[in-house]
């Protein structure tokens, strides 16, 4: 079964062991509606979700103390395929979008996906040509035309100047 990290333990929090995490998924409310996690050290059952600013603080079952959390700390929190979300039609996981062929409008190769930029007004897609230069689309109806993730495809429209 194939595990997909949602987070990482960045320290612990008090003396009773809960920990604090950085939370990769777009709604850190995500956590609320997961039973356990997988971590390299075990699956441990989430006790208690709550916040602190933008951070995931977490109690989890066998992490009882303030060094059972330092113990952990470090390692990432990964949940099953099987836990993801159903998403809704036109949204996609960014694992599913990197290394898709990247083309413009009249089908000309442009590159590939190579990461997916977050936490700006709208998403950035960076797609590496084959001369090895990176270039920036956002990720919004004007310049991406389709998505075909089982042709492994982005079809995107380009302004003049992009490239």
């Amino acid at each position: 079964m194939d595990m997909i990290q949602i987070g990482k333990i960045v320290n612990v929090v008090g003396l009773k062991g809960e920990v604090k995490v950085y939370s990769y998924s777009n709604s850190k409310e995500r956590f609320e509606e997961l039973r356990c996690i997988h971590m390299a050290s075990a699956e441990r059952e989430i006790e208690k979700v709550r916040y602190v600013k933008n951070m995931v603080i977490l109690k989890l079952s066998g992490i009882d103390d303030r060094e059972a959390a330092e113990a952990v700390k470090g390692e990432g929190i990964y949940i099953s395929e099987a836990d993801l979300p159903e998403l809704p039609e036109g949204e996609y996981f960014i694992r599913d979008l990197i290394g898709l062929e990247v083309v413009d409008d009249k089908g000309s190769l442009i590159g590939s996906l190579s990461d997916v930029f977050q936490n700006r007004a709208q998403d950035l897609y960076e797609v590496e040509t084959a001369g090895g230069r990176k270039i920036l689309i956002p990720a919004v109806e004007e310049f991406i035309v389709g998505v075909d993730i089982e042709k492994k495809r982005m079809t995107v429209k380009l302004i003049d100047g992009l490239m």
